[in-house]
């Protein structure tokens, strides 16, 4: 099989697969919508009244299960590890952040662009003719992409 079948075949792939993504969300999206409808009716039938009881009812509920579980939580090494997970997560966002704004006057200089031997903190560069994505983890200077050679990066904004 020639290339060019190849990549005709690919794209005519990729193009079937666009097609029933998009068949699959709208199902999805209708299917949602009429759900709401028969929520929304369904609730407009219900007196006032009802619905406070409902809610009452579930706020105790829930602060019942608050108070019973809450000894076992304290000793809980599952809740103690998502506990300390979070709070890594939330320490290496802030870190993130306070490292954009650090590198922001600079990257405003660069404009987004790098090329080989600027100097960047970290980040993520995108390599301008192949597209491919250089991970840089510390200060260090920026070399040639690594899959093709080029020299002309792509700064993207960094996401927590």
């Amino acid at each position: 099989m020639s290339d060019k079948n190849m990549l005709a075949d690919f794209y005519q792939n990729l193009a079937q697969w666009l097609t029933d993504v998009k068949k699959h969300e709208v199902t999805q999206a209708v299917e949602l919508i009429e759900h709401a409808k028969v929520l929304i009716k369904a609730a407009e039938e219900i007196p006032e009244e009802k619905i406070i009881q409902f809610i009452d009812n579930f706020k105790y509920d829930l602060h019942e299960f608050y108070q019973q579980n809450q000894e076992q939580a304290k000793h809980s090494i599952y809740l103690g590890l998502m506990k300390e997970s979070f709070w890594a997560v939330m320490a290496n966002i802030t870190d993130k952040s306070q490292v954009e704004w650090a590198e922001l006057c600079e990257d405003f200089q660069h404009d987004g662009d790098y090329q080989t031997n600027d100097v960047i903190g970290f980040g993520v560069l995108e390599c301008k003719q192949c597209l491919k994505i250089q991970q840089v983890t510390r200060f260090s200077t920026v070399n040639d992409c690594l899959h093709c050679g080029y020299s002309h990066f792509t700064r993207r904004s960094l996401t927590p």
